[in-house]
């Protein structure tokens, strides 16, 4: 199918594309779309270990403001411009080498609805947790990241249902929300979040209510509104409406689990391993979404409950009744890692599938030759 995207946010369409047009001029003409897409994947992970190894546990910029180093923030600030404009010129590079393909598509949206989870995960060092006096609670980044994930899909079940992803303006505005914070937090140091900043309120409240706001005013009203004109305008793909609201059927289940662990954990996982918790929250959430993806590119229909919900479900019954008492952070870290481990072999072999079948290489513009 033909790859469709729309664009109309002013940030975007006035002051970034006009900057990645000129950033794209000397990109040689020889590198490979995706490895401009899996370079930015990369330097996104770089960024969030590297954090993850100042502050494992979400408390450095509450309780010891200089535990993580200056040129740290400002290494983030330069990753995430860097995975922004990778992000933002590989399609572009793409059509003027002419190797658009739908490899190169799934590629870039499946690195994509990880790397969204990765992004908020990384900026949580920079609120640090609630430590009585400042700081965001684990609930609240966890309802966070479940708000960020929840826009990622709508428009994406928005695709499915109509064959164009309009692009969310949330997307432009948070990349530069994000940069502007690693460079505030580099310059000013952490004290700046830990500090009223209107009326009472610290500048992560407002951030916290202007992402909500963002999401419930302005994305999803514009993903149903999308859908809703399609149909009126007898555009859909899906005549029923079972099948247009399949694929919300697994990552709404997906966050009930999620959210019935968080509520009633006996040792409060969340509270104990916000980081290895929210990271496998990222890591399902992805897979389950990649589906989605190759099911709306090649038009066949995705299947009722995804498989991780099983094992899943399981392990969510056998912590809220008690049955994995003192083991469960120890549960909780096997499942993250098999999870992790299960969606890299996934995209490693859906990626490789598709270059077999489709005669490309993934990382070069050279073509197969034929057998």
């Amino acid at each position: 199918s033909q790859y469709s995207a729309v664009d109309t946010n002013p940030l975007s369409v006035y002051i970034m594309q006009p900057i990645w047009n000129e950033i794209i001029k000397i990109v040689p003409l020889w590198i490979a779309p995706n490895l401009l897409t899996f370079s930015g994947f990369v330097m996104i992970l770089v960024n969030y270990f590297l954090i993850s190894f100042y502050d494992w546990d979400y408390t450095a910029s509450g309780t010891s403001p200089g535990l993580v180093p200056t040129w740290v923030w400002l290494f983030s600030a330069f990753t995430t411009f860097c995975a922004y404009a990778l992000d933002s010129i590989d399609g572009k590079h793409a059509r003027r080498t002419q190797s658009s393909t739908p490899l190169g598509e799934l590629f870039d949206h499946g690195l994509d609805s990880w790397a969204t989870s990765i992004f908020v995960l990384s900026f949580f060092s920079v609120c640090s947790r609630d430590n009585g006096k400042a700081g965001v609670s684990v609930y609240t980044m966890y309802i966070y990241l479940s708000v960020v994930l929840f826009n990622f899909m709508c428009s994406h079940w928005e695709k499915y249902n109509t064959g164009v992803l309009f692009l969310p303006w949330g997307y432009d505005i948070s990349q530069v929300v994000l940069i502007a914070a690693y460079l505030l937090t580099g310059v000013v140091g952490v004290e700046v979040w830990q500090k009223p900043f209107l009326f009472g309120y610290y500048i992560t409240d407002a951030l916290v209510i202007l992402l909500i706001g963002f999401s419930l005013f302005l994305s999803f009203p514009q993903t149903l509104y999308n859908i809703h004109r399609a149909h009126v305008k007898k555009t859909l793909k899906n005549d029923s409406l079972y099948e247009g609201l399949l694929p919300l059927v697994s990552p709404l289940l997906l966050f009930v689990l999620l959210t019935v662990w968080v509520v009633l954990s006996p040792s409060n996982v969340l509270a104990k391993q916000p980081r290895l918790f929210l990271w496998m929250v990222g890591v399902a959430f992805s897979n389950v979404i990649c589906k989605v993806i190759v099911c709306q590119m090649s038009s066949t229909q995705p299947e009722l409950f995804h498989w991780v919900l099983f094992p899943l479900a399981l392990v969510v019954y056998a912590a809220i009744s008690g049955l994995l008492g003192w083991t469960e952070e120890a549960v909780l870290t096997v499942f993250t890692a098999l999870v992790t481990a299960a969606h890299v072999h996934y995209g490693v072999c859906v990626g490789r599938q598709l270059s077999e079948h489709l005669n490309i290489y993934i990382f070069s513009l050279k073509k197969r030759v034929q057998e």
